[in-house]
């Protein structure tokens, strides 16, 4: 199990690896960096901090849920989380660098959670970062490097590894229930009679309680789904399978269309 062994703000290097963010929060600093390393299946339970977090995975896989949706975060990728949003995040075999980040410092404008693009940059940043001492000099080198951190975390890209929940109550327990259970042959059709909706009543729904098309949706769950299955080691073949595609070739073309390489290429480490 983890165990956090707090030290004091700015001692040593050691001093902002397997910390926790509530010794240094009231620090005046606009960037506070911690490096943590988690066993395979540990479970953060629900929390929220009143700073935003960009949560990087140097290795592993993260999946991380709101009441708004789910995110799975692969190797050398980071989510946003805005401050003030509850989450819990389930760590597979993770090692991590959270920047903590007053709010308002970076990404001002986004108020919901995202898996972005980690550039080389910031993810050297980010290591260097974790270095830096908590109670860093703001005018001198550290205090440079957390200004070129901000703007970093600023510009990163989104990926599109989301899966949006919806406030209907109804309509959320179909879709909990498909990401418990993917499979990529269900019609919208069957949701519709589950419903009592019409597929065009359904449909119109559906696109404004997620916004996506039912289509998308499905097809983003189950690539979102299988990246946590491919992390830990289970083959194309099985997963295409058990996602009811018709041959792991039809899997891979999906996987392609929506994050631009197959499967075993995205997830490999740089």
């Amino acid at each position: 199990m983890f165990v956090f062994r707090p030290s004091l703000p700015g001692c040593s290097l050691s001093a902002m690896r397997n910390t926790h963010i509530d010794r240094y929060d009231s620090l005046d600093r606009a960037v506070v960096a911690i490096g943590n390393d988690y066993p395979p299946g540990q479970l953060l339970p629900a929390h929220a901090h009143r700073r935003a977090q960009l949560l990087y995975g140097a290795t592993g896989v993260m999946q991380v849920e709101t009441r708004d949706g789910n995110w799975v975060v692969p190797p050398q990728r980071a989510v946003w989380i805005p401050a003030g949003v509850t989450h819990q995040v389930r760590m597979l075999d993770v090692s991590t660098r959270s920047a903590y980040i007053e709010p308002g410092a970076a990404r001002a404008d986004r108020g919901a959670c995202e898996v972005i693009e980690v550039s080389p940059l910031l993810r050297q940043l980010l290591l260097e970062a974790v270095d830096m001492p908590a109670a860093y000099e703001p005018d001198g080198r550290d205090g440079a490097l957390a200004a070129l951190l901000l703007h970093e975390v600023d510009r990163a890209p989104v990926l599109p590894l989301h899966i949006p929940l919806p406030q209907d109550k109804r309509l959320a327990s179909l879709c909990r229930a498909f990401i418990a259970a993917p499979d990529a042959r269900v019609p919208p059709q069957a949701w519709a009679d589950r419903l009592h909706m019409s597929l065009r009543t359904f449909s119109r729904h559906f696109r404004q309680q997620t916004g996506m098309s039912f289509s998308a949706w499905r097809q983003r769950a189950c690539v979102v789904l299988a990246l946590a299955r491919l992390a830990s080691g289970q083959p194309v073949t099985t997963i295409a399978l058990d996602f009811g595609y018709q041959s792991p070739a039809a899997f891979s073309t999906m996987f392609r269309r929506v994050l631009g390489s197959p499967p075993t290429e995205y997830l490999r480490q740089d």
